[in-house]
């Protein structure tokens, strides 16, 4: 990474943080800025539901309405983001957004990439439906969802 370069949180409407990924990525090629807004990350994750006894794999954003972008932040820049289709702004103080430590992205990459390996599992239950609790004080115990 660029020295003069750090990551910076991104304010999107929810639901379309691939759409101001994309908007974004696309704006900085036409530009030819890409030495400038390097890198565009949307944080989610792989998550296997469970529902009516079916396995489906979908993706869940880890930070909804949220991108990440390391960039070097100048007047020019901060136009570029703010010119984004889909997106309200930086995160933090409008004209000197806080930069996200590189500790902090390694944690949420580390995470997306976990994630990608072994996509964690969520259940959803609906009301009336027989269950085997399996883990705490209740362990093997049969209930019925209220």
């Amino acid at each position: 990474m660029s020295e003069n370069q750090h990551w910076y949180v991104v304010h999107t409407y929810s639901g379309f943080e691939q759409k101001a990924k994309k908007a974004l990525e696309e704006k900085v090629k036409k530009l030819g800025k890409e030495e400038v807004i390097s890198e565009v990350l949307v944080p989610s994750e792989n998550v296997v539901e469970m529902k009516k006894g079916v396995k489906k794999t979908s993706s869940r954003k880890i930070f909804p309405g949220y991108i990440l972008v390391r960039m070097k932040l100048s007047d020019e820049t901060w136009q570029i983001i703010k010119a984004v289709p889909k997106v309200t702004g930086f995160v933090g103080d409008a004209k000197n957004p806080p930069v996200v430590p590189d500790e902090e992205v390694k944690r949420i990459t580390q995470q997306i990439s976990e994630g990608t390996l072994r996509p964690k599992l969520k259940m959803t239950f609906e009301k009336g439906e027989s269950i085997r609790v399996i883990d705490g004080p209740f362990t093997n115990f049969n209930g019925i969802v209220d």
